[in-house]
């Protein structure tokens, strides 16, 4: 007798990662669909890892679109009202001291690009992604926040080349063809700019070059497919462009310092 295949249920959404190191709460925010509403009570460092495009409200009654650029910091003052929804969210790492002592600064900002954040943020996704990663919560919690301190080595949100709309419009195409290859003459083409001068627009914009970040969209939908499908890891692997698992494996060893096994396998309930 033949048995049906049974409807399998997909995996559980990834979780919120957290870690308590001395005074700072540190915590992981995975990509997806979120609304949330609160008031800070001691300031909040974060790190925008992916494009993020929502609804919010800082220290105001007035809800205006926002749109966070890819690898960029953000800093939110201690009392202040926050209203934020995304429908898809994105990626973030956001810090609190859960002590008496302040965090300098006193008003919010976002969409800062810093070379030095880009490599601290990495550690620490790597680090909450992957348990056995040796880390160093405090000083990386310490270096974050000089780096959202001194604003003067942070670069202002670039006006020109590569826009917020520019950005989305970069992320759609890149997101409609991921299962292909996909060309530096095609994303500056899309743009109507040169080669050259799109990539160094790109990574003034965002801290990295076109194909580091193309990288990382590819991861991103990845992660989402082992989160949302039931999908086996060769097909996602194909699915996001990679050339094989074990290119994909590589780029997840790479990037995130945990293998795509490694990562589904903390998705299953304890």
């Amino acid at each position: 007798m033949r048995h049906r295949n049974r409807h399998q249920p997909p995996p559980p959404p990834e979780p919120v990662r957290r870690v308590q190191a001395g005074p700072w709460a540190i915590e992981l925010l995975p990509g997806s669909a979120y609304a949330t509403r609160y008031v800070t009570t001691q300031a909040t460092l974060g790190f925008a890892f992916d494009s993020q495009r929502g609804l919010h409200a800082i220290g105001s009654d007035r809800v205006q679109p926002f749109d966070a650029m890819p690898n960029s910091l953000a800093f939110v003052p201690a009392g202040c009202d926050v209203m934020s929804e995304s429908p898809e969210g994105g990626e973030y790492l956001r810090l609190m001291r859960i002590d008496d002592i302040p965090l300098p600064g006193v008003r919010a900002f976002n969409n800062q690009i810093d070379r030095q954040a880009i490599a601290l943020a990495q550690c620490m996704r790597g680090a909450l992604l992957h348990a056995c990663v040796e880390d160093d919560w405090e000083a990386w919690a310490l270096a974050l926040a000089a780096r959202v301190a001194s604003r003067e080595s942070l670069l202002a949100p670039p006006q020109g080349s590569i826009t917020n709309n520019r950005m989305r419009l970069l992320d759609e195409f890149i997101d409609a063809s991921l299962d292909g290859p996909l060309s530096v003459q095609a994303m500056a083409g899309l743009l109507g700019l040169s080669e050259g001068y799109f990539m160094r627009a790109f990574k003034s914009a965002t801290g990295k070059s076109p194909h580091s970040y193309l990288i990382d969209r590819r991861l991103a939908k990845a992660r989402a497919l082992m989160r949302d499908s039931t999908a086996g890891l060769m097909e996602i692997a194909y699915t996001c462009g990679f050339s094989s698992q074990a290119h994909m494996t590589s780029a997840f060893k790479q990037r995130l310092g945990v293998t795509p096994a490694q990562l589904r396998q903390g998705l299953k309930p304890r």
